[in-house]
């Protein structure tokens, strides 16, 4: 009997001992039930990324089921603005000396954006970011005319991982 009750006693106290789930749930404000996404501008000179970018952020914003999302800032309760800043492809894996040349091998892409969460009417963002950005890496053959066969897949990947974690951070509390 006095198991059982230290037990309960234990079990009671377990709430209040300090640990949390963080990160979890959607922390917006409740009143928000349809969000804008104009068209994210582009200076990165990068040929569609702008509305690759736009339609992944869409996407996901749906994925959530809690809103209406548009692809204009008319007649909503919050907007999501992006510029896209950057979009970088860098060489970080060679081949070994073929005839004297070394040739890259695995490249990494790296986009980055400005983006702002605001509420309608709200002086401040619910949340911004200056310079968010995601990376990632392709194979390239020994083929050189393969490297843009490469690249789209990539960009693909790229531009659904970046918009996955752009609405967790706009919207979830890490």
């Amino acid at each position: 009997m006095k198991r059982r009750l230290a037990a309960a006693l234990l079990l009671l106290g377990l709430p209040g001992c300090g640990y949390a789930l963080v990160g979890k749930g959607v922390t917006t404000d409740a009143s928000i039930k349809r969000i804008g996404v104009p068209m994210f501008k582009d200076t990165t000179g990068r040929a569609g990324l702008d509305q690759k970018v736009t339609q992944r952020v869409i996407e996901e914003l749906l994925r959530r089921g809690r809103f209406d999302v548009v692809p204009d800032a008319q007649g909503v309760d919050a907007v999501v603005e992006g510029e896209l800043v950057g979009y970088h492809a860098v060489p970080v894996g060679f081949s070994g000396e073929d005839a004297g040349r070394t040739q890259a091998s695995r490249y990494s892409i790296t986009l980055t954006a400005r983006v702002r969460y605001t509420k309608v009417g709200a002086p401040e963002p619910l949340w911004s970011s200056d310079s968010f950005s995601f990376r990632d890496e392709y194979e390239v053959g020994s083929d050189p005319n393969i490297y843009f066969d490469r690249e789209e897949p990539s960009m693909d990947r790229l531009t659904t991982a970046f918009a996955r974690n752009l609405v967790a951070a706009m919207l979830e509390a890490f």
